[in-house]
Order: C-alpha cells, then structure tokens, then sequence
C-alpha cells in the first residue's frame, strides 16, 4: 500500500507539475500584483494555491465522471487523456525560453479589488488552465478499473494523488510568495532547464498512460 502511495504521489505531482508551471507563472504573477502591497501579495498567493487544490481535486473526482456521463468510455478517455498529456509534454520540452510574455496584463490588481482577482485570473486561466485540468482528469482515468469505481480498492491511489495535490498547491504557494527571489536565484537558464526535465518526465508519463 505504501508503495501504491508514493509512486501516485510522484506521477500526480511529477505530471502536474510542469503543466502548472509555478515556475514560469511566477514572474508573471509577479507582474500582475505589482500595485498590491507584501501582505496582500502574500494572501494572494495563499489564495491561489488553495483554488488550484480544489479546482484540480474536482477535476480528478468530477471529471471522468462528467465524459463517462456523456457516453465517452474508459479506453477512449485514457488514449485522448494520453494524447494531450504527450502533447503537453512535447510542446514545454521544445518551448523557447520562459514564460514571461504576459504583456500589461499586470497591473489593474491592486489592494482594492485583489479579492475578486484571486480566482480570476490569477488561479485561472494564470495557475490552472484547460491543460492542467485534461492531465488531472487523465491521471485519474489511468488508475481505474473498466468496471465500477471502488474507493476501497481505489483508496491507495486516492491518497497518494491526494498528497500530490497538497504538495503542489504548497509549491504554488511557496514559489508566487518568493517569487521576485526564486527568479533571482535561478535566473532564467536555471529555470529552463527545471522546466526541461519535468517536461521530459510529463512526456514520458503521457506515453505510459496511452499505452495503459
């Protein structure tokens, strides 16, 4: 059981990660809360972390559900599941430089309304887009059964991936909070080349699911 734990923790976490991106959003939270002070900053980035827990905890529960629902099957939504997380790992594999084009997007934020902009747009689309949802919802299709879900026997791999998650959102947390220090400490070779590695891990994963 505890191995089912930890290798659902590191395919969550190691397949996530690199689609997510903290590293890259970063700077362009960074950019976006400009006009808000450090406290606000802070809470906004506790903020965003926790809707990024949530909104991808739904799509792993909900969302096989939601296609088997719409006549979509199990081996269909592995096969598409795998496409796009291969897709996905493919394009941050070959991306040039960091992502660090977020334009004036910066800049409306401000102590004032930082509340409202908590979810959007600084969890989504900035933090969690359409990607991150489609490779939560894979990972889970990857580790059920053709037959009906069974929590019990399920229970391993809903607690690893429910680890995975949580040290996820912790990164988001850690990386928007220090995030004008982490990109000093870097700098941008240093984060490409994170990057790299977790989008070979991302493809490698992709693969695996296809042909699961």
């Amino acid at each position: 059981m505890t191995s089912t734990i930890i290798a659902s923790f590191i395919a969550v976490f190691a397949a996530l990660f690199p689609v997510v991106n903290p590293l890259g959003g970063g700077p362009m939270f960074l950019n976006m809360v400009q006009g808000c002070s450090q406290g606000v900053r802070d809470r906004l980035a506790l903020g965003v972390s926790i809707n990024s827990f949530f909104l991808l905890l739904g799509s792993m529960l909900i969302g096989p559900e939601l296609l088997l629902f719409f006549g979509i099957s199990l081996p269909a939504l592995k096969l598409a599941g795998g496409v796009v997380v291969i897709a996905m790992g493919w394009s941050l594999l070959n991306q040039q430089g960091s992502s660090k084009d977020s334009g004036n997007n910066s800049a409306e934020i401000t102590d004032a309304n930082a509340s409202a902009a908590t979810f959007f747009p600084l969890t989504m689309p900035l933090t969690i887009g359409p990607g991150s949802i489609a490779t939560g919802i894979s990972l889970m299709a990857a580790v059920r059964d053709d037959g009906d879900f069974s929590f019990k026997s399920q229970l391993p791999h809903l607690i690893g991936g429910l680890i995975g998650l949580v040290a996820l959102a912790a990164c988001i947390y850690i990386v928007y909070r220090e995030s004008s220090a982490i990109q000093r400490i870097l700098g941008e070779s240093g984060t490409n080349v994170l990057m790299r590695l977790f989008a070979f891990i991302l493809l490698a994963i992709g693969v695996q699911i296809f042909l699961g």
